[in-house]
């Protein structure tokens, strides 16, 4: 994250951050967000939660998926950039040049 806000700070792009510790998504959030990326995309698999909650050695169905990421939302790939309709999950320089250069208000 810290690479993210640096570089959204020195190419000048304003920016609402969001903690989802401290404000988790909604039912509602999160299900647009999964509908519009995917959950094999939103879930960081590589992540300590996963790890830690041995999803990889059960075998879920998406909607049981999706309770355990509304549960444990730090399983959510970071960043997740909104800008209008549009939503990329990650960090990539040159991707998130491109997409927020596409999605400017």
């Amino acid at each position: 994250m810290k690479k993210t806000f640096t570089w959204l700070e020195e190419n000048k792009f304003e920016y609402d951050f969001r903690d989802v510790k401290k404000d988790p998504l909604s039912k509602e959030e999160l299900d647009s967000l999964s509908t519009r990326v995917g959950l094999d995309v939103l879930i960081n698999k590589k992540g300590m939660k996963w790890r830690t909650l041995g999803l990889s050695k059960m075998n879920l169905r998406d909607d049981q998926l999706f309770e355990k990421l509304l549960e444990h939302q730090t399983m959510i790939k970071r960043p997740v950039v909104i800008a209008g309709d549009a939503v990329m999950v990650g960090f990539d320089e040159t991707a998130l040049n491109d997409f927020l250069k596409e999605n400017e208000p």
